[in-house]
């Protein structure tokens, strides 16, 4: 039947749910589409529980998966694709800013044309301040000059068939960076680009601090580049310390070495803050080490929510 399961990650998007669900109903039935339809509530602290389960309830091809706590986008993916039940499976944001039309031009690249993965991508960003821009912008040009992954304006907005949902859902690495993943795998792409639309309501809950941390996670999680950069700083204070060392001996022998004081206390400095900066690089990578080790799940469902006569069959049939 060819049919396609939308995963949505949510976190506190009470606003967004109903029209999320009723503008993807609509669209979806029109052009043909079968499908589901997976929300995941990453530990919201409003009532979207609230509207998801009565969502549940009342229609047999929703299904809501709770977190116990908030994981994370990433975890709310990952719980998502697991759930999927369709033969090909989209993730999107819930708070419509991935456009629900481009899902069908996506579907049938898929459908028709054999393409594995869909790929959507930013043709422009939206509303974003410049300082943002040039964040992601750095961004991404890092990412591609230390793992060879070019994700220029990418998203997680993508279509997959099942086999490459299961292939990446099959990784045993707890740290994960989905948009990344879903390129490293290979299989046969093809991209599409969308506008970013504005939120249809709510607050973004990407803080400045959240996207930092989330940036140096994915980029630890993709190349060992920092950890180079430690021995790269180590050569080049290496070439340093000879010139000094030359120096010092040559004021030495000259009876000036009094003047170096100066030289050496600066010489110090830069040296202690540059072991300390390298010793914070390997310590990240050893806490991403250590969260790997304890092999924790990536998430805890708390509850699952299904109407009560939801089977396969259930899932929507496309209107013709």
């Amino acid at each position: 039947m060819n049919v396609l399961s939308v995963v949505l990650p949510c976190l506190n998007e009470e606003e967004n749910i109903p029209n999320v669900v009723s503008t993807l109903e609509k669209i979806l039935s029109e052009n043909s589409i079968p499908f589901e339809l997976v929300f995941v509530d990453d530990g919201s602290t409003d009532k979207t529980w609230s509207v998801l389960s009565g969502l549940s309830s009342e229609k047999p091809y929703i299904t809501s998966l709770r977190f116990s706590r908030n994981f994370g986008k990433e975890s709310a993916i990952f719980a998502g694709l697991k759930c999927a039940r369709g033969d090909a499976v989209a993730v999107m944001d819930c708070d419509l800013q991935h456009p629900p039309e481009t899902l069908v031009e996506m579907y049938r690249l898929w459908k028709d044309e054999g393409f594995e993965v869909v790929d959507a991508r930013k043709a422009s960003r939206g509303r974003e301040g410049v300082f943002y821009r040039m964040f992601a912008k750095s961004f991404y040009k890092l990412m591609k000059s230390s793992s060879n992954l070019d994700l220029d304006g990418a998203s997680d907005f993508k279509l997959m068939d099942k086999r490459v949902s299961e292939t990446i859902c099959a990784m045993p690495e707890r740290v994960t960076f989905f948009r990344a993943l879903s390129t490293w795998v290979g299989f046969r792409t093809a991209t599409v680009y969308f506008d970013v639309a504005p939120r249809a309501g709510g607050q973004t809950k990407w803080s400045f601090k959240r996207l930092f941390s989330y940036a140096v996670s994915s980029i630890t999680s993709f190349s060992s580049i920092p950890m180079q950069f430690v021995t790269l700083m180590g050569s080049a204070f290496f070439i340093f310390a000879v010139i000094m060392a030359v120096q010092t001996l040559y004021n030495l022998f000259s009876g000036r070495s009094v003047e170096g004081f100066t030289t050496v206390i600066l010489l110090l400095l830069i040296v202690g803050s540059v072991i300390m900066f390298s010793l914070g690089i390997i310590g990240y990578y050893l806490s991403k080490i250590y969260e790997e080790i304890k092999f924790r799940p990536r998430y805890i469902i708390s509850e699952i929510k299904q109407s009560d006569t939801a089977n396969e069959s259930d899932i929507p049939e496309a209107k013709h």
